[in-house]
């Protein structure tokens, strides 16, 4: 890499014309691959009123960089791109239901009203195409040779993924196998809460001590080992995989809202993201080999029991995958968690410490479902309504996804105007998370409202879909939610929240709090 940027700068200091045609020949094809200008359509001249894609109104911008200085040095730059959110609530005020906009070389159609969503899903086949969540790990994964992963795959070769991953990771029966493994790591974080809170109960960021967990737990799930991360003093080397995850979004971020040059050569910028996905993925796919090696040693043994290492036997028994593409699946569950896990578990913290009349309804639930020294079970966690009701609402007030992205396969009328097949279409309900016209006193955490017999049948079914939809829909969910339903339940049996202060949302790709969490937890009067 470091030949490479080399290269790269003598180019420009010794051959500056060529390099810059080189550019504006690569930005011409960049344009002309992502701008999606329909031809004429039968569609156009059949249907009337229907406008054409050309019509849909929003931002001009410069040639190619389109407007992406609006958000470096224009109208956004007061909010940064820690605010995106506030530029999405812009948009839509001020464009209306759709809206089209080009940053970097990229054209864009984001549809805000739940109507467009449910089109969008409804006229999905199969093979759902989409726009990779992280464009620099796609990048990254090419560059170093890697399975792309399911995330960054459409067509045939994410089907055979899916195809293969799909008994283990999205049925919910089949999740529950690893209860067991979640609960003890559970057990360790509540009494490891206990031991480090001051003598008022706090813990200061907490989002860190919630890393550590997430990290232990996914590495009970994924290799059925104990990483050492909720020891008083983990090692250097599991506090550096924590802060690159998160160094890998804050950079992809930037990367982002950046004029692409890192794909011409290698940029300050790009080389620390380099650094930083090396780190995890060299230090992730060390325990991947450890423990392939160690299954092998024990089948050779005749010691492998029966369950043990359930979830990479499931994936190595699969031979239409590559051993790249076990070792990309796993490092996926296993890493994924920290930044869509902890902040989920960290918002609807907040929200219930909030709401302490909603905490005392989810505490009493608990302990009607939970006796005091039974494993819990799937059937504990269905009945576990209210818990669920509640992290549903803070996902409306606190969501970690602001956008779902799809790349339509066909032409398809949205907001009035035909947008046409290979167009990467942006679904962004969020902005009516807080809206009267959808939701009954927005402004309160209401869980009640997704209850059966609350108001959850005159919400919109398309307005709230946090992990996605359909067959796209997170592979990881069903493990996302176990984890995060065993916790609560186990830290609200225990605990009594408290929150002093605000908290919201910075956006680094998904949304992460904006600040340092500072907990309360106080002992339960009885467990």
């Amino acid at each position: 890499m470091e030949r490479t940027a080399f290269c790269s700068r003598s180019l420009v200091h010794s051959h500056g014309n060529v390099f810059l045609r080189r550019c504006q020949r690569w930005m011409s094809v960049v344009v002309s691959d992502t701008s999606h200008e329909p031809h004429q359509h039968s569609l156009h001249s059949s249907t009337r009123g229907i406008k054409p894609f050309k019509d849909i109104p929003g931002p001009r911008g410069l040639p190619y960089l389109g407007t992406i200085l609006q958000y470096r040095k224009g109208p956004f730059q007061r909010f940064t791109i820690d605010r995106y959110q506030d530029a999405l609530m812009s948009r839509y005020k001020e464009y209306g239901p759709i809206v089209k906009e080009t940053i970097a070389g990229v054209t864009t159609v984001r549809v805000f009203d739940p109507d467009d969503v449910r089109t969008v899903f409804m006229n999905e086949d199969k093979q759902p195409h989409v726009a990779p969540l992280l464009e620099t790990t796609k990048q990254y994964r090419e560059q170093r040779d890697l399975s792309p992963g399911l995330g960054n795959t459409n067509g045939e070769e994410w089907y055979r993924l899916r195809g293969a991953v799909q008994q283990m990771m999205m049925r919910p029966k089949a999740v529950t196998v690893y209860l067991p493994l979640v609960e003890e790591v559970v057990d360790d974080f509540i009494t490891r809460i206990k031991k480090i809170r001051n003598d008022d109960g706090t813990i200061s960021d907490f989002r860190l001590e919630a890393a550590k967990w997430n990290l232990e737990s996914s590495g009970m799930t994924c290799f059925e080992t104990r990483l050492g991360c909720l020891v008083d003093t983990p090692s250097d080397h599991i506090l550096h995989m924590i802060s690159s995850n998160n160094a890998i979004f804050e950079l992809s971020t930037k990367i982002n809202f950046s004029v692409p040059f890192h794909r011409l050569f290698t940029t300050k910028l790009w080389q620390k993201l380099l650094d930083e996905e090396d780190y995890f993925f060299r230090n992730g796919q060390k325990l991947v080999d450890e423990t392939i090696a160690r299954i092998d040693r024990l089948q050779k043994e005749g010691n492998l029991r029966e369950g043990q290492y359930n979830f990479l036997l499931y994936l190595l028994s699969k031979k239409e995958l590559s051993i790249k593409d076990v070792s990309i699946i796993t490092l996926s569950l296993f890493g994924d968690g920290l930044n869509t896990t902890v902040p989920s578990l960290i918002f609807a913290m907040y929200c219930l410490a909030k709401n302490p009349d909603a905490q005392q309804k989810v505490y009493e639930e608990i302990r009607g479902v939970l006796n005091a020294d039974e494993p819990i079970t799937g059937d504990h966690i269905n009945r576990l309504t209210y818990l669920k009701a509640c992290v549903k609402e803070s996902q409306r007030i606190l969501p970690i996804g602001l956008e779902i992205k799809r790349i339509l396969k066909k032409d398809l009328i949205l907001g009035g105007y035909v947008v046409p097949a290979g167009t990467t279409v942006e679904l962004a309900p969020y902005v009516h998370y807080m809206s009267p016209e959808y939701f009954v006193e927005p402004e309160r955490f209401l869980p009640e409202r997704w209850l059966r017999d609350g108001s959850a049948l005159n919400i919109h079914p398309y307005l709230l879909t946090p992990f996605g939809h359909g067959p796209r829909m997170c592979a990881g969910r069903r493990f996302a939610e176990q984890e995060l339903y065993v916790l609560l339940s186990k830290m609200l049996k225990n605990f009594t929240l408290e929150y002093s202060g605000d908290l919201d949302m910075k956006f680094q790709v998904l949304m992460v709090p904006d600040r340092p969490t500072t907990f309360t937890f106080k002992n339960r009067n009885s467990s």
